[in-house]
Formats: C-alpha cells, structure tokens, sequence
C-alpha cells in the first residue's frame, strides 16, 4: 500500500497487521519533519525507522493493531507543513503525526492537529511554547525543550566560570526560545549576557556573527541554533581561532550525528544536554545497534524521542480500544512510562512529557574508543529538575481547569 503526496519528497510505507478481523484497529501514523535540509540527519528517515520500530516492538499486528506510516518532508517550512498536516487528517485520516522538528512548524501543525482531532507526538522541535503559551490539549512534547537545553548546558557553562555570554541565534521561533530560556538561567546563576546576533535559517557562513560574537569580549559564545547551522558555525568558529583565544563555545542543541559529522579532533570539549545516549546502558545499546543496522548510523534523542513516544501511544491505543484523540491522550497523561531509552517519566497535564536529562561532554581522541564513542557523562539532571514547572507557565487549557 503506497500513497503519493502533492509535496515532492513525500513517501509513504505500509505495516499492515495481517488477516482483518472484526475487533481490528486501524491506525494511520504521519511522520512529518526535514528529510532534504539541515535537520535530515538528526531527524528525516531516521524518525520513520524509529517508527517502524515501535510498531514492531510492540506487536501492534499481534494485538490487532493495523497501522499505516506515512511520511513527508515539511522542508522547515510551517506553510509546507500546515498543509500536508490538513490533507493527512483530511484525507489520508491520519490520527496522530509524528517528529516535526522546526519549532514554527510545530506550532503550527499543533494547532491544526488539535483543529481536527488528531494527536501530535512531538520529538523533534524545542520550542517551550508548545507545552505552555501556545500549548493544546492534544499535544504531547516528548523529548526535549529549550528550557531544558537552557537548564543543563547554561547552567553548567556558568557554574565552571563562564559568567558572560554572547548568543548566535537562529532568527525563528526555536533559536529566539533558546536564547531567551538560556539567557535566564545564565541571570539567575549570577551570570551577564552582553548580546546576541540572529543568523538567518538556514546559514552558510557564519563569519560576520562570529566577529560580533568575538568581539563582544564574552568568556562564552551561546551557539542558540541546531543541525547543520551548529556544525557549520563551530567549523567556522575552529577557522577563525576563536576558542584558541580564549572564548568558550557553548552548543545549547547538539545530536550525536552533529558531533559524529565534526569529529572528536574539532567537537572535543564541547558540553551539551541531550535527552538520550546510545551507550548509557545496556538497553539503549541493544536498540541503537538494531536501529544502526536499519539505518547505518546511531540513533539521535529525535529519532529515541519517537520511538519512545510512539509507544506510549500504542499502549494507550490498545487500552482505550481506539484512536479518538482525547481518550487516547487522557491515557497518555493518566499512567507513567518505563521506557527502556528514556526510563521512568510521566506525561504532564500541560502534555510536557517528563524525564530525566543528561549532562554530557565530548571526548577527546584519545578518549574515544570508536566511530561513535563520543560522550562522557558529565551529569544527570533528574526529571523534576530538567523542566520548567507547569504552574504559570501561561497553558490555557491548565489554568482554566484550575
């Protein structure tokens, strides 16, 4: 089964749950995010194998769960986005998308989603807005935010003495949420920010912001942009000598294929919170080897994100017997998760999904063992520490309940 989409790179891929029976319930699954563009490695197909994955992994066929993948590339585009979102639940009868990272595409597919009765899983998009001001009742942001990003790197930057920063930003919604929550916490730990500088997304050449950033005289320079941008800006960072002068770079979203892309000699040093690792225990190691045999690299916390994500759901499908979105939801909130990637946690009423983060630095080539021996674990930010908390934080829904 196949379907084509108006929007050149979409594609769709079929797990069909065998002979149909009458108690059967179907499930049509939309993986939309960046599969041509700057966020393709940390997201793109990886996140459908992910998928795949999931449905596999929880026997969906062998519990009477038919379930359909489609998956399409919003190329960051929240207009691109917004209408495939539109045809798959008008047409297609997606009941849940997956991913779409991009935080301007997030929100707006949130909103459409929570329009017309679907469910968005979100993985790959940081923004705190989706959880708080522009927050729905049908949203479910698993992985990451920026608040968190802010909370683990700014936090540990500025307690080892880096006290002044400069931010380069990406100029939309997740570069502006980045600075803004890293900035706060860089405050309130005693530290000054002395500026920022917002960089068109995406970008190429990255050497006039650094110059700004260089010039700021800040012990740090806040890195507030992902994927391809980070990569570039940090290469570009290394040409200019700016670290061997003496200012510190520090990435606020950066995934192991972003690391993997620059090498241990160039990333070396860099300390970062992600919400996931391949190698921190047993169980990541053993999913991340099958997902790296399907896939040819290691997982990022996007693609973990929704895997993990995508499971909840499935357990709450299966429970409530159904697809209707506020059922489903309100089961997903209702009982915690023990995720053998993301361990215990739980789905907050604001639909923040809450667990444990993780504190890492990159190694050095003398230190890495392997292609993808990469990180020291520097720290663990336990899950009720790694967010913001829900109280004021401006989500409609939660407060009018209240």
């Amino acid at each position: 089964m196949s379907k084509t989409f108006g929007w050149g790179a979409a594609t769709a891929v079929a797990l069909l749950a065998g002979p149909a029976w009458a108690q059967d319930i179907d499930v049509t699954l939309g993986v939309l995010n960046d599969r041509s563009g700057v966020y393709a490695d940390l997201s793109g197909e990886g996140s459908v194998v992910a998928a795949q994955m999931a449905v596999e992994d929880f026997d969906a066929a062998g519990k009477g769960i038919n379930v359909e993948i489609l998956s399409a590339d919003h190329q960051n585009k929240p207009d691109v986005a917004s209408n495939i979102a539109r045809q798959w639940y008008d047409q297609d009868g997606v009941n849940a998308i997956l991913d779409v990272p991009t935080s301007s595409a997030a929100l707006a597919v949130a909103d459409i989603t929570a329009e017309m009765g679907g469910v968005l899983i979100n993985s790959g998009a940081g923004s705190t807005a989706l959880t708080r001001e522009n927050c729905q009742p049908t949203t479910i942001h698993w992985t990451y935010d920026t608040a968190a990003l802010g909370i683990g790197t700014g936090g540990a930057v500025t307690a080892s003495g880096g006290d002044s920063w400069f931010f380069l930003t990406a100029d939309y919604a997740f570069g502006h949420s980045l600075e803004e929550e890293t900035s706060r916490v860089v405050q309130e730990a005693g530290g000054q920010v002395l500026g920022s500088v917002r960089h068109p997304f995406p970008a190429t050449d990255f050497s006039s912001f650094l110059l700004q950033a260089q010039g700021s005289g800040a012990k740090v320079i806040g890195l507030a942009n992902a994927g391809g941008d980070t990569v570039n800006a940090i290469k570009q960072a290394s040409e200019f000598g700016i670290t061997e002068a003496g200012q510190q770079l520090a990435a606020l979203l950066m995934f192991v294929t972003d690391v993997h892309a620059l090498g241990a000699q160039t990333a070396q040093g860099l300390v970062l919170t992600e919400a996931f690792y391949w190698d921190l225990n047993d169980e990541t190691r053993e999913w991340s080897a099958r997902f790296e045999e399907r896939h040819g690299s290691k997982p990022t916390m996007v693609h973990a994100g929704v895997y993990s994500g995508l499971m909840h759901y499935l357990r709450a499908v299966e429970a409530v017997g159904g697809t209707e979105a506020e059922a489903v939801v309100a089961h997903m909130k209702a009982n915690p998760f023990d995720d053998p990637l993301f361990g215990e946690g739980y789905v907050r009423e604001d639909g923040r999904a809450i667990h444990d983060m993780y504190l890492f630095e990159v190694k050095t080539p003398e230190e890495s063992t392997g292609e993808w021996d990469l990180y020291n674990l520097l720290a663990t930010i336990p899950a009720e520490e790694a967010f913001l908390p829900m109280e004021g934080g401006g989500c409609s829904f939660v407060e009018n309940a209240g």
